[in-house]
C-alpha cells in the first residue's frame, strides 16, 4: 500500500507572502518528514483589522509567484472559495475532504502566545497535531502561554519529530529552527505597496 500523504497546513493572511514563509515551510518539510506544505490563504484574520489587508487575489497571485519553483509548497484557496474564516473550520474541511491524508498544523511561536484567543482553540488541539515554529522574540512568552501550560503533558520531544504527524491529537512540538529576519509587518512598514512587487523574494 502507498504511504499516506503527510501534509503541513500553514494558515495565514500572507500579507504579503515572503521568503520567511518559504524558509519555515522548507524546514517543516525536512524536520517533520512532510510530503508538502499547503499555504491556506485566509480571506481575513478575525484578530486583525480588515483594512490592513491587501486584496485577497493580489495576495494569492503574489504567493503563487513566490513559490513557483517550490514544488512541495502548494497554495490553497479553499478558504476563499468556501468562505471559511476560522482555523477550526479549515481543519474540519481538510480532514473531511482528505480522509487518507495525515495533517499537522504549523504555526509560529507568536501565534501560540495568543492561541487561547482563537475560536475553538481547544477543539483545534484535540483535532490535529501542532508544530510550533520558533520565532523571535516570542520563544519564552509562547512557552509560558496558557495553551502551552494547559497542554504541557502532550508536548513531544524533538527526537519524536518524525512521528508528530501520525500522533493522535492532542500532540504538539516546539521546533527550534534557524531564524529568518523577514516578516510581513516589516515589509509593509518599509516597502508599503511595493511589498507585493517582488522585493521580498530573495532567499
Amino acid at each position: 500500500m502507498r504511504s499516506r500523504p503527510r501534509i503541513g497546513l500553514l494558515g495565514g493572511s500572507f500579507n504579503p507572502a515572503h521568503a520567511g514563509h518559504v524558509h519555515i515551510s522548507r524546514e517543516a518539510i525536512k524536520r517533520l518528514g512532510l510530503s508538502e506544505v499547503w499555504w491556506l490563504m485566509s480571506p481575513k484574520n478575525p484578530l486583525k483589522k480588515s483594512s490592513d489587508l491587501a486584496d485577497i487575489q493580489l495576495r494569492v497571485r503574489h504567493a503563487r509567484a513566490l513559490v513557483a519553483r517550490e514544488p512541495r509548497i502548494v497554495i490553497r484557496s479553499d478558504e476563499i472559495t468556501h468562505g471559511i474564516f476560522y482555523t477550526v473550520d479549515s481543519i474540519r474541511y481538510f480532514q473531511k475532504h482528505y480522509p487518507r491524508t495525515q495533517f499537522v498544523w504549523l504555526m509560529g511561536a507568536d501565534n501560540l502566545k495568543q492561541f487561547h484567543r482563537w475560536k475553538s482553540s481547544h477543539a483545534i488541539m484535540r483535532r490535529i497535531a501542532v508544530a510550533v515554529i520558533d520565532r523571535a522574540p516570542y520563544s519564552l512568552s509562547a512557552l509560558a502561554s496558557r495553551t502551552a501550560k494547559r497542554y504541557a503533558r502532550y508536548r513531544l520531544q524533538l527526537r519524536a519529530r518524525l512521528h508528530l504527524v501520525s500522533r493522535r491529537a492532542p500532540a504538539w512540538m516546539y521546533l527550534c529552527i534557524p531564524r529568518h529576519p523577514l516578516s510581513a509587518t516589516i515589509l509593509r512598514k518599509t516597502l508599503g505597496a511595493n511589498a507585493f512587487l517582488g522585493h521580498n523574494n530573495k532567499r
